[in-house]
């Protein structure tokens, strides 16, 4: 007596085992799509609050978010310097922000309006330093070249020419 031969997908196991390797697949594949969304949850929060601390040394420092770059120079060093520091964590908080939401609009506008302010000051750093834009990152340096561009921003007076 012959006996027939065995469907196709009998060879890969029961129609049980198939159904169990599927579901164990889908298990995986949704473990996967958890962690990324987790990963992204987590830069979202770490970006709103580096953005949060900005506006609290924004807060604490008035005289640094809307800047008279002059009296800054002409005080005390320390001043110079701790406005430098208020400039590159703001720069760094809208770096963080910036790659961190898919729907960026808000925060570049938030971004934008900030930057005018602190414009001749890296315009001034630039040309004394022409490094210091480097430790940034390059859609950053982008950003800050087009806003220099765009408002009229150039060495060697370094004014803002265009509102």
């Amino acid at each position: 007596m012959s006996h027939p031969h065995p469907p196709w997908w009998l060879k890969f196991g029961s129609i049980g085992q198939m159904a169990q390797a599927a579901v164990a697949l889908l298990g995986f594949v949704a473990i996967l799509f958890q962690i990324s969304v987790l990963g992204k949850n987590a830069h979202e929060a770490g970006a709103r609050q580096i953005y949060q601390a900005y506006n609290d040394l924004e807060f604490k420092n008035p005289q640094f978010a809307k800047p008279d770059l002059e009296r800054i120079k002409a005080g005390p060093q320390n001043d110079l310097v701790q406005y430098e520091v208020y400039v590159s964590y703001f720069l760094y908080a809208c770096e963080e922000a910036l790659g961190a939401f898919d729907n960026k609009r808000e925060w570049q506008a938030t971004c934008d309006y900030d930057l005018k302010d602190h414009l001749p000051f890296l315009c001034e750093k630039q040309v004394a330093e022409p490094v210091y834009l480097t430790t940034y990152g390059t859609a950053t340096q982008r950003w800050i070249d087009t806003e220099m561009r765009r408002l009229g921003v150039t060495a060697p007076d370094c004014k803002v020419r265009k509102t």
